[in-house]
Parts: structure tokens; C-alpha cells; sequence
């Protein structure tokens, strides 16, 4: 039995980019999931304020005036959370591939969690600065709910990638 060692140091080498794009959107819906389970259980926010905290990057903080539905505003929210949960899963994707991080499931594990963390770290830490409603969702839900991101993203993408002479 012959064992290969797999160092894991940087060389350019393209991800897999479709599944990288599948795998950021798996993982999102993977975190409304999380989302919506801990505002329906744990949150007194209301079932929209989430959304309205999302369409408020793009629309600024009068989206968050009122607690209503507003299907715009939804709208806005799912379309600003899938498109930043692609561009996770092409970075994870890249982070993948670049240091060949795919001997293992444990391998994947480990980097979709470190992954999923500094995504929590920049959206509720870094990122509050520019949008301090987000202040209020810190939390071990949230936590959570990134880890479990960052896990499914990375899960995805080695499940759905072509590896190796398939590129």
C-alpha cells in the first residue's frame, strides 16, 4: 500500500467553477434554514426584520423602518443572499483547489468551519461599522448557522467537484 502525502501549499490551479457556484448556493439555503428556524424559535425580531436587515445593504437603513412584509424587499434580500453566497462558494472553491485541500472529508470539514467563522467574523464584527443593524444578530444562532455555511460550502464543492485528471 503506497501513501501519498499531499502538501498543501499554493499553486494556481482553477476550481471547479460550477460547483463551486452550486456549492455557495446549497450552502445559502442551508443558512436560511438556520436562519428562519432560529428567528422562528429563539427571536423576537419578527419573521421579516431579517430580510429587511439584508435589503438594508443595498437600499440603506430606511428599509428597516418598518416590521411588515414587503415582497420587494424580500425579494431584494433572497437575490443579495444568494449572490454573496456564490461568491463564498467561489472563494472556498478557490481556497480548495489553490492548496488541494481535497484528500479528505475531515479536510472539508475543517476548512468549511474556519470558513464559515470568518465569515461570522467579518459580517457581525468587521462590517458593523458600515451597517450597525447587523450588531443585533450577533449571536450563538448566527455562529452556528455560518459554521454550518461554511461546512455545506465546502462539502458541496468537494462532492460536486471534478478532481484531479477529470479537469
Amino acid at each position: 500500500m503506497e501513501m501519498q502525502m499531499h502538501p498543501h501549499y499554493w499553486t494556481r490551479r482553477a476550481p471547479d467553477w460550477s460547483a463551486a457556484v452550486v456549492a455557495g448556493i446549497g450552502a445559502g439555503a442551508v443558512l436560511m434554514v438556520f436562519e428562519l428556524l432560529w428567528s422562528a424559535t429563539l427571536g423576537d425580531i419578527g419573521p421579516w426584520r431579517l430580510s429587511r436587515m439584508v435589503a438594508a445593504l443595498v437600499m440603506g437603513p430606511q428599509a428597516l423602518a418598518s416590521s411588515e412584509f414587503h415582497v420587494g424587499l424580500v425579494g431584494l434580500a433572497l437575490l443579495i443572499h444568494y449572490l454573496l453566497g456564490i461568491v463564498s462558494g467561489l472563494v472556498i472553491g478557490v481556497v480548495i483547489a489553490g492548496f488541494h485541500y481535497e484528500s479528505s472529508l475531515g479536510m472539508m470539514l475543517l476548512i468549511g468551519a474556519v470558513f464559515g467563522a470568518l465569515i461570522y467574523l467579518v459580517n457581525f464584527h468587521a462590517l458593523t461599522r458600515l451597517y450597525p443593524w447587523f450588531v443585533e444578530l450577533r449571536s450563538y444562532g448566527a455562529w452556528i448557522g455560518h459554521l454550518a455555511f461554511g461546512m455545506s460550502a465546502a462539502l458541496i464543492y468537494w462532492t460536486l467537484s471534478r478532481r484531479g485528471d477529470d479537469r
